[in-house]
């Protein structure tokens, strides 16, 4: 069986699956497809609305994503789904046009394209913040991401390992400065 095979949409078991693969993709890019619709309105009046129409039409129009091969679905997906936000957009500046403070379309497309550029740059930071706290141990990655991580917190780290809270947060500004430099170093490397 070819692994870069797509699930049939004809079969309840196809479906199933390709809903799944759809609801997985957009589950991961929720974040970034909702900053890029944010980056194209005036205000947070309508994201909302553009998230919910956005996910339809994406479900919608899966059946047509094809990505190249199954490594470059994750990429091409937010990119794909990006274009479809954006005439989500231009759909709600037009039915919203009443409003004084609605974008032109040209300021839209011109915001768009920004966007998608800041969205590829953001991808790379995320990769390669990814790819700097996989070379940290797994007691140096818990600490690190304590601070940002519900339930977790140096404080705890401190009580279950009887080192003082004080060296645990001298610890993570160190880590933080590793990554920071770990991060900065593979962005120049891609220039």
């Amino acid at each position: 069986m070819d692994p870069n095979a797509k699930p049939d949409f004809e079969t309840p078991a196809g479906r199933e699956a390709r809903y799944g693969e759809f609801v997985s993709l957009l589950a991961r890019h929720d974040q970034s497809i909702r900053r890029f619709v944010r980056s194209l309105l005036p205000s947070n009046q309508g994201v909302d609305d553009v998230m919910q129409e956005t996910a339809l039409e994406c479900w919608k129009k899966y059946e047509s994503f094809t990505p190249e091969n199954a490594e470059d679905a994750v990429d091409e997906f937010i990119r794909w789904a990006c274009v479809i936000a954006r005439y989500k957009v231009l759909s709600w500046q037009r039915d919203s046009s009443r409003d004084r403070l609605v974008f032109r379309e040209s300021v839209i497309e011109r915001l768009a394209q920004d966007a998608m550029q800041d969205l590829e740059q953001r991808d790379r930071e995320r990769q390669a913040i990814e790819t700097c706290l996989g070379e940290l141990d797994a007691d140096q990655r818990r600490l690190v991401l304590s601070v940002h991580s519900p339930g977790e917190s140096i404080a705890k780290i401190a009580e279950e390992t009887g080192v003082k809270t004080r060296r645990l947060y001298s610890k993570v500004n160190a880590l933080r400065k590793r990554l920071l430099d770990c991060v900065q170093g593979r962005l120049v490397e891609e220039l």
